[in-house]
């Protein structure tokens, strides 16, 4: 299994309503323009300078150094450059990372280097993310090996952490391995559509906009692929990272969606049944058309919140972009 990342990572919280037994509905997205966002310049220094890292890159590195290695500023480099787009601030980026205590020389965690379970960190401090990993990923090129020695306040701060075994004046020692950077919609080749189900039309950004047919909502399950992906295939139990659209089939009214806001990222047994169907079984790339009926859905309580009765039929439009285990 992967070495799990529970103090360094934040894991991004998914939409109630596609989530098994919740009953809040999510804020509506904020129609301001974002402020622009910039990276930092981290720079080189002897203390980065002095580390050492063998192996290639997307395989577990060798990483030679003489502990305590202490900064007060966070340090940088690139000790692998790719020649793939550069990272930027807002990215959902996918990444192998080794992390130390660069103090006492203890590995405190490392991913697993199988491409099956990498983590897919957002360019941004404000996500959780400890700073000093924001700082080794933002402004490289996919196919980078970065080392970043992180000064205690881009990593656990004053307070340490007492789970991780660092305290507050210690330094960390970073490895990262910068993958992909995650797509914003689906990415696979159109498909022929099915006779009977919703069609969907696509804005540029890839906002899917639903017609409900004319007709009585089936009482079974149905499933269209209407973009075939070709990476990896989602399996019972991945975390999966979507963009997602949620119609109501008797009111034709979107009742929640991902789009606007932020990818959505959550466990495939997380989430509603029907909508489970969307994920396990099909590739990253793909989007997928699901027809919900209530058994499959919310049942008998329905969704009073988002204005979704017991009898109520569902209809979900779900961009697979990204999948780990």
């Amino acid at each position: 299994m992967r070495t799990p990342l529970p103090l360094l990572v934040a894991v991004a919280a998914a939409s109630a309503l596609v989530l098994a037994g919740c009953s809040s509905t999510p804020e509506p997205a904020a129609t301001e323009e974002p402020a622009a966002l910039s990276c930092e310049d981290t720079p080189a220094g002897a203390a980065v300078g002095s580390v050492t890292v063998d192996g290639e890159f997307g395989a577990k590195p060798t990483v030679n150094f003489t502990a305590p290695v202490s900064v007060e500023s966070s340090e940088k480099k690139v000790v692998i450059k790719g020649t793939g787009d550069e990272t930027a601030p807002s990215d959902s980026v996918a990444v192998e990372l080794t992390l130390f205590n660069a103090t006492s020389g203890e590995q405190l965690a490392q991913t697993r280097y199988d491409g099956l379970g990498p983590q897919q960190i957002v360019v941004d401090d404000s996500t959780g993310i400890l700073p000093g990993i924001v700082r080794a990923i933002e402004c490289v090129n996919v196919g980078s090996r970065v080392v970043t020695v992180v000064a205690p306040e881009d990593g656990f701060g004053e307070a340490g952490s007492t789970d991780a075994g660092v305290a507050g004046t210690d330094s960390l020692l970073l490895v990262a391995d910068v993958l992909s950077i995650m797509p914003e919609k689906a990415t696979g080749a159109d498909q022929e559509p099915v006779d009977g189900m919703p069609t969907v039309e696509l804005a540029d950004d890839g906002t899917p906009t639903l017609t409900i047919p004319d007709a009585d909502a089936p009482a079974e399950l149905q499933l269209a692929t209407l973009k075939q992906g070709d990476g990896e295939v989602v399996v019972e139990g991945d975390t999966v990272s979507v963009q997602y659209q949620g119609t109501n089939w008797r009111t034709g009214e979107v009742f929640d969606q991902s789009w606007g806001k932020s990818v959505a990222s959550f466990a495939t047994t997380g989430v509603v049944p029907g909508f489970s169907a969307a994920l396990v079984g099909h590739a990253v790339g793909s989007q997928m058309l699901v027809v919900v009926p209530p058994a499959e859905g919310y049942g008998e309580a329905g969704q009073p919140d988002a204005g979704i009765e017991g009898t109520d039929t569902l209809v979900f439009v779900v961009d697979i972009l990204a999948t780990t285990r």
